[in-house]
């Protein structure tokens, strides 16, 4: 069941003033293709939800599936094609819960599928291995993959940010790799990744973020 806020979260995704209760928006007409991108957002939203069920963001008691939530808003803000919004709500159900990529391909569509598999990392590897090859991987990628990193990335570095100003250097034993360098690498990295979207005003975000907690970049 969504909570109140995560239903007004996925409000705000989907543009839209209420939802009937059986998932088909009370004005839009039927069959239309509008109707049926807002669906398959709402259905992203609840398969998400599901699948990161009793799951919190590191460290705290804030359910994970507001940042799926956060990152398919802030690719809304870029483009309002549903299967980016759609792949934005699902980039961590392969990687961090039971689903299969071949389940998204299923009940998505192959474009939603490939979408996820570009956000997913192989946790097979190590940390600072993992990170290397997204970074790697993303300066070369498509625009779209950009968005979606982008999606996710400044989602991470609003909670990130909000908790160090309480925190401070403490945040960092949260995670899995706890130096605070590593993470500066990361990030500073990804944005050099994610250069083409520079004068996206979440770009200029996510840079400002980083500076809030890693300083200038290098």
């Amino acid at each position: 069941m969504k909570t109140g806020a995560e239903y007004d979260m996925m409000k705000m995704i989907l543009h839209m003033p209420e939802y009937s209760g059986t998932g088909r928006a009370q004005d839009d007409p039927q069959g239309s293709s509008e109707k049926r991108g807002r669906a398959m957002i709402e259905e992203a939203a609840a398969f998400a939800a599901q699948a990161h069920h009793g799951t919190f963001r590191k460290g705290t008691q804030i359910p994970y599936i507001t940042h799926p939530m956060e990152a398919a808003l802030i690719v809304s803000g870029f483009t309002d094609d549903p299967e980016m919004i759609a792949a934005a709500l699902l980039h961590d159900v392969v990687e961090d819960t039971g689903v299969t990529e071949e389940e998204i391909k299923e009940r998505f569509g192959s474009r939603v599928a490939c979408l996820v598999a570009n956000e997913t990392e192989d946790k097979t590897k190590c940390w600072r291995e993992r990170k290397g090859a997204t970074i790697q991987h993303l300066k070369s990628a498509p625009r779209e993959i950009k968005i979606l990193a982008l999606g996710d990335k400044l989602s991470n570095m609003r909670c990130t940010a909000k908790d160090y100003l309480v925190l401070g250097d403490e945040i960092w034993q949260r995670f899995n790799e706890k130096d605070k360098a590593m993470h500066a690498w990361y990030y500073w990295g990804i944005a050099d990744a994610l250069d083409d979207l520079k004068e996206h005003l979440y770009y200029k975000e996510y840079i400002m973020l980083c500076r809030t907690v890693f300083g200038a970049g290098t």
